[in-house]
């Protein structure tokens, strides 16, 4: 038995190194890496990712299983061409016979301030509570943790966005009266808050976790996960402080995460599982680029997957050299970093929902 396990594990290994291989000879990858290798922990998920005094820094959540007592908020930084070795830097342990699970971190590098880690704590996401924490040194140290006010959640999964009057936009949403999405502000690096109503009532549209594009004219875009079977819309031309009616969009959502970024060329870049529920869930994740974030094309298959694989909840940034770095999680057993050359890439036409071949 233990060396069918090993044939087992070796096999899997050689899949992972063939898959590294064969991506970073797509058109535009530059590099596909996992962040590491071994942890002290069976799952990760929720993946996160910021440029932080010309450094990535990357936090997700690990522990024995989502929604357990023992799951932290791990961090590592990209030092030296290499990944450091993961450290939790948060967890929800309130006393020695209490701890509670941690959720979905979440960085941002203040333009002009900290870098902030928002993650989420309690027993499921209809109770969980918003933390934040600040390091001034690139993620090497973290403040202790603050818990936000009681109706703030910080950024739910997607990062926030920050807008030209130097307010920071935070996209969250809440799942204890059906499925729907608020936006919160703050112009202070968090310590004051002001949150919008529910721009949804949770029924026609059960949507959560916003990801948030810019646009001509002031306006902005949010995307959203949804119950519906497709990737769902609204506009905003207040800066975010009132939304349009909701919309689904032609792009499917196997009821999983999404994240996306205005490039510095202006075009919109989303990362998605172009898959339906019924096709298997999370085992493929695609790029897709749009000029004006309505009509979207085909640029990139990140992963193909069998039907028991998940890649899944990505994120999505572009660093001052332009290029794009995207995190997801991989099986639950590691996260995968993917480094992308904008420039590169070019769309192809989705006819009928059907992701392009080659």
């Amino acid at each position: 038995m233990k060396l069918f396990r090993r044939v087992i594990s070796l096999i899997g290994w050689l899949i992972g190194c063939l898959t590294l291989t064969v991506m970073a000879q797509a058109p535009g990858v530059i590099k596909s890496e996992f962040i590491y290798e071994t942890a002290p922990y069976p799952e990760c998920h929720a993946s996160t990712i910021a440029e932080s005094q010309g450094r990535l820094v990357a936090a997700w959540f690990g522990g024995t299983k989502e929604k357990h007592p023992d799951v932290g908020i791990w961090v590592a930084r990209h030092e030296n061409g290499k990944w450091t070795t993961p450290v939790e830097v948060a967890n929800g342990v309130e006393s020695p016979d209490k701890r509670y699970p941690t959720w979905n971190p979440v960085l941002h590098q203040m333009s002009k301030g900290p870098l902030l880690l928002f993650y989420k704590v309690g027993p499921s996401p209809d109770t969980w509570w918003g933390m934040v924490m600040r390091s001034t040194d690139g993620g090497k140290t973290w403040t202790k943790p603050e818990r936000l006010p009681n109706d703030i959640a910080g950024p739910i999964k997607n990062k926030a966005v920050e807008l030209a009057n130097g307010e920071l936009l935070c996209p969250s949403s809440t799942e204890d009266n059906g499925w729907r999405v608020h936006f919160e502000r703050t112009s202070d690096q968090g310590k004051t808050w002001h949150r919008t109503p529910a721009i949804n009532d949770g029924k026609e549209f059960g949507v959560i976790q916003p990801t948030v594009f810019f646009h001509p004219k002031n306006q902005l875009q949010a995307l959203f996960r949804s119950r519906q079977g497709k990737i769902v819309e609204s506009w905003s031309s207040d800066q975010g402080k009132t939304w349009s009616a909701l919309k689904a969009t032609a792009l499917p959502n196997p009821n999983s995460g999404i994240d996306g970024v205005t490039l510095k060329d202006g075009r919109h870049l989303l990362v998605y599982n172009h898959t339906t529920t019924q096709a298997g869930r999370r085992i493929a994740l695609h790029v897709a680029l749009s000029a004006d974030g309505k009509n979207w094309q085909a640029a990139l298959a990140l992963e193909a997957g069998q039907p028991r694989d998940e890649y899944s909840y990505p994120a999505v940034i572009q660093t001052r050299d332009g290029l794009v770095h995207i995190t997801y999680t991989w099986n639950r057993k590691k996260v995968k970093h993917v480094v992308i050359d904008p420039k590169k890439l070019t769309g192809k036409e989705i006819k009928d929902g059907v992701w392009p071949e080659g």
